[in-house]
């Protein structure tokens, strides 16, 4: 479990807040959606949970731990990170997923290592792939390869920025499908940042929707309101209900 505590952060001594008292709460198994427009502090928030950026003041703890205090390499092994856009070099699908083992060896790969690619390349339908070259792959097939790479670092939980942002429909579905898998069958935390309401309706347990640094609401799909997206997102919509569904329109993708 993530557990975010009166979180605050700034870039300087002498620069505005970017997070001012963020309280967060996801338990394992859950896919929790951070959104709001963009600058409100969505990767920022998601770069202190990585330990990438360090919070002024606050609390971070995962499974009771204190994430502030942890060494990277410690970190790694609990908390894997999908970015929007990542750069794999020249490098097979077999050598750029091994690389996410690098928490665990020190010079070289070793069996269970090498054991532990295998089966994700197998679990992900991707042991066809594992010769090619990332750099010749679409866009899709290289974030379900990051997608891959992190869950070969057996993390507790993972964490996605904007995943969807750069792909057509069929990759979008692809990519949030992996996502549950994960969730449901790994039975680990996700943390998503997302712009696209109707795809966040779909695929999230829990929302946490952010304005200028702070989380003005948290809960389940029924903080999904038009008051709520007008406060956050300074913009009408209307929700309506499809086969028991919310079904948000003239919103869709908002920046």
């Amino acid at each position: 479990m993530l557990e975010i505590n009166k979180l605050c952060f700034r870039y300087s001594r002498r620069s505005p807040f970017v997070l001012r008292d963020v309280d967060l709460v996801l338990a394992d198994g859950e896919i929790g959606i951070i959104l709001g427009k963009n600058g409100s502090g969505k990767t920022t928030l998601c770069k202190n949970v990585l330990g990438i950026l360090k919070p002024v003041s606050g609390s971070l703890r995962f499974d009771g731990e204190d994430l502030i205090r942890m060494s990277r390499r410690e970190r790694a092994r609990r908390i894997a990170y999908v970015p929007q856009n990542i750069q794999f070099g020249a490098l097979s699908v077999y050598d750029s997923i091994l690389a996410g083992r690098i928490s665990y060896f020190a010079y070289r790969a070793g069996k269970e290592d090498e054991e532990i690619v295998e089966k994700v390349l197998d679990d992900m339908g991707l042991t066809s792939f594992a010769d090619r070259n990332v750099e010749e792959l679409s866009g899709g097939e290289r974030q379900k390869i990051a997608i891959a790479r992190a869950l070969v670092q057996e993390p507790r939980m993972l964490i996605f920025d904007e995943p969807t942002g750069n792909l057509d429909i069929a990759n979008e579905q692809l990519i949030l499908a992996e996502a549950r898998r994960a969730a449901a069958e790994k039975h680990i935390g996700i943390l998503i940042s997302l712009h696209d309401l109707n795809q966040a309706l779909e695929i999230g347990d829990r929302f946490f929707l952010i304005k200028n640094g702070r989380i003005l609401y948290t809960g389940g799909k029924e903080v999904i309101t038009e008051a709520a997206i007008r406060e956050v997102f300074d913009a009408e919509v209307r929700i309506v209900e499809i086969d028991h569904k919310k079904i948000i329109i003239n919103g869709g993708k908002i920046s």
